[in-house]
């Protein structure tokens, strides 16, 4: 199975429109390539306060006479064992990107990916058995020698998700959920027609 470099020409025929000038979109693709990263942090980091660690609450030393300083508990923050001052907290790292703003990222993505040689074509994406090692002969003729590729479909039958599952320089995304990310994290990216499709309608959704 040969690969056809997707070009400029190519895109237009696909109807999918390129972006050539080099300022633009570069905010929207740092906005949503940190909200991608924000979304899928966990935020269960939690510490005690001084209110919440498992001490007395009897002063440690009478307050006077003693020639040391003053201390009313030892759940305080200065002591070893004490609760954290400021710590963090379970809370949400969820950060909101507009629509249009996601759209003109993943635009600006595919265009200089795209204008670099990195996203090739080919007409299908399958693997006749699920074995690694036809997919990595699949792989070798379509990217190369390419040390991770993304491989971009509308779907992937049981076979080919099989042969690819113990391949870690390799992911299979569907088109409809690729995102900007994604498209920056590989060396080399497969398209199939049907997926330039599902691109093409997903770019002119308003």
């Amino acid at each position: 199975m040969s690969a056809t470099p997707f070009t400029e020409e190519a895109a237009r025929k696909a109807n999918i429109e390129l972006i050539t000038e080099s300022r633009r979109g570069r905010q929207a693709v740092h906005d949503a390539v940190v909200a991608l990263q924000a979304n899928r942090r966990s935020g269960t980091a939690n510490t005690k306060t001084k209110a919440e660690v498992a001490f007395t609450g009897a002063k440690p030393w009478r307050q006077k006479g003693t020639g040391r300083a003053r201390a009313g508990y030892k759940s305080s923050p200065v002591w070893t064992g004490g609760g954290v001052a400021f710590g963090p907290k379970p809370r949400s790292y969820a950060k909101n990107v507009p629509k249009k703003v996601r759209v003109l990222a993943f635009r600006k993505a595919l265009s200089e990916r795209t204008l670099a040689g990195d996203v090739l074509t080919v007409e299908s994406f399958v693997v006749a058995e699920p074995k690694t090692r036809q997919f990595l002969e699949l792989l070798e003729k379509t990217a190369g020698e390419a040390r991770n590729v993304l491989v971009v479909s509308n779907a992937f039958d049981e076979n080919t998700c099989l042969a690819a599952r113990n391949v870690g320089s390799a992911q299979l995304a569907r088109a409809q959920d690729v995102n900007t990310e994604q498209l920056l994290a590989f060396d080399k990216i497969i398209l199939t027609q049907d997926a330039l499709v599902t691109i093409s309608e997903r770019l002119a959704a308003k």
